[in-house]
């Protein structure tokens, strides 16, 4: 069966514009993109815009001898059928992007051949069921299912990213012949400035750039990647930045780390997949700080949650237009500090600004979620009461809440959780994880401060789970204990060193427990009271 493949590519680029003209070892990138797809005889074109924008890109393609073809900017999915007008609609077609260049001509020919065995209709590498770094991805389907696309996209999304319709229709099978690569943290794609300068690095050396094979680049990969440490759990963690900017944690000894080591801890926490950074108007000079952090398009591959500021200067009987105008300043204070134009995830500090003032804050959070400065909303909650109240605002899309391996308080949030999930989208992140380092402390001292009137028996107890079930290791077993759980998306844990990053990475590099060993775990568990649980009652002197 007749197989093409098509490769867009624009000039226009907003990250990295003229990306595509980019020399890597002398070749332009869309040029070592489509001579790597084709080197094992493959026909390869090259699909881009009939704007004056492209004039240069197809110029470059001809003079490398290169077919392409020009269709509209706006619709790539047209662009798409317009280029294979003449074509059956049983013949296959493969879909592939001109920022990634290390997918070759046997690679491609590997995913065929499982397409075509296993008869199916569509079929995808990336992720981390295929374990092939990000960047190494095709998509491969038939010209009659892009046709079918095309009569069904009813919106941006289905006309951008070309297959919507055709995975909603046949489903999404994964190519997973190197699944046990565990390389999914990994990334080979060029997005950024830093993504080019990486590629050409990666090349550099290689005696044919056309036709060095995909699993040679992907050895000198690891070699040139060796931030990347987690191949499993990393997405569970969420970096949490009060340290940041401010002396923070009860069991915290080293205080703020400076801004080289916060620029270490972030691109660290970046490249291992870490997907959520979280910090907040109340966290000192956070913010500021991790807006410099972010700079080079380092928060192109992040989101970032932050919180308004707490609000204190409103009283309860405070005027709502003063109210209003103090939720705005926060907000763009933060955009501000961060240097960015909106923000991805805003959340109330405080869960009764929910309803004081007759809903002003939060009504006000709305408004600029219209206005496009804030893309989703959330509450940081302080107890199953607050949790509970939030999740009755539908526009409440994410909740922070305290959780650990002693926290005994969850159970009907949990169920509430499960419910609310049904009707809609709802991102969980739990906090004090490791209760500001407590949990990993065995100075009676400390837990004596957090008001723990047991705190011999509560250290025992973590002392003997630990060497149960994570080899001695008190932080390996609270953050484990936490990630297992189903309802949690996400644990924030604060660093002060890149250091302490890498080893929680580490910790967390293994398969989540069953419901059934955390439950095991749990079983004997002391009591502890919410006077514990909650810092903001410690004797922090």
């Amino acid at each position: 069966m007749k197989t093409t493949l098509l490769i867009q590519a624009r000039t226009n680029s907003s990250r990295l514009p003229a990306k595509a003209l980019l020399p890597v070892v002398g070749i332009p990138l869309i040029v070592l993109a489509a001579k790597r797809a084709a080197n094992t005889g493959h026909h390869v074109i090259v699909v881009t815009s009939n704007e004056s924008t492209d004039d240069v890109l197809c110029d470059v393609l001809q003079k490398w001898d290169i077919d392409y073809f020009r269709g509209d900017l706006d619709n790539t999915l047209k662009r798409f059928v317009d280029a294979l007008e003449f074509m059956a609609d049983d013949e296959i077609v493969i879909r592939l992007t001109g920022d990634n260049v290390l997918p070759d001509g046997q690679f491609l020919d590997e995913m065929l051949k499982d397409f075509t065995e296993k008869e199916l209709d569509y079929l995808c590498s990336g992720g981390q069921i295929s374990g092939l770094p990000y960047g190494v991805s095709a998509e491969i389907t038939l010209v009659g299912h892009l046709r079918y696309a095309l009569s069904q996209a009813k919106d941006l999304f289905d006309r951008e990213h070309v297959t919507p319709k055709v995975i909603e229709r046949f489903g999404q099978t994964y190519f997973d012949r190197y699944s046990d690569l565990n390389m999914y943290n990994y990334r080979c794609t060029v997005d950024t400035l830093d993504d080019y300068l990486h590629i050409c690095k990666l090349f550099l050396g290689t005696d044919d750039p056309e036709k060095v094979s995909l699993s040679k680049l992907l050895t000198i990969l690891k070699k040139l990647s060796p931030e990347v440490l987690s191949s499993k759990n990393a997405r569970h963690l969420v970096l949490g930045t009060a340290q940041f900017g401010m002396n923070y944690g009860l069991a915290n000894e080293i205080g703020q780390p400076s801004q080289l080591e916060v620029n270490s801890i972030v691109q660290t926490a970046i490249s291992n997949g870490i997907q959520y950074i979280d910090t907040a108007r109340a966290y000192g000079e956070s913010e500021r700080v991790l807006g410099k952090a972010l700079t080079g398009n380092w928060s192109s591959r992040a989101t970032i949650i932050t919180k308004l500021a707490p609000l204190d200067d409103c009283l309860i009987n405070t005027d709502v237009k003063l109210v209003k105008t103090y939720v705005e300043q926060s907000v763009y204070k933060s955009c501000n500090f961060l240097d960015i134009k909106s923000l991805d995830v805003v959340m109330l500090h405080r869960a009764k600004h929910l309803t004081e003032w007759g809903g002003a804050a939060w009504n006000e959070l709305i408004k600029l979620q219209k206005l496009n400065v804030i893309n989703q909303l959330g509450v940081s909650v302080q107890s199953p009461e607050e949790a509970m109240m939030a999740l009755n605002f539908p526009e409440v899309e994410f909740i922070q809440l305290p959780f650990n391996i002693l926290d005994h308080r969850w159970e009907n949030v949990v169920k509430r959780i499960e419910s609310v999930r049904q009707d809609r989208k709802l991102i969980v992140h739990a906090r004090s994880a490791l209760l500001q380092g407590l949990i990993t402390s065995k100075r009676v001292d400390l837990w004596e401060r957090a008001n723990c009137l047991n705190a011999g028996e509560v250290i025992d107890w973590l002392q003997n789970k630990a060497e149960v079930f994570a080899d001695g290791d008190l932080l390996g077993l609270a953050l484990r204990y936490v990630c297992s759980q189903n309802w949690v998306d996400g644990v924030v844990v604060g660093v002060e060193t890149n250091e302490q990053l890498c080893e929680n990475l580490v910790k967390l590099d293994h398969d989540d427990w069953s419901a059934d060993m955390y439950k095991m775990i749990t079983l004997d568990r002391p009591h502890i009271s919410t006077q514990t649980l909650n810092p903001s009652q410690w004797n922090h002197h």
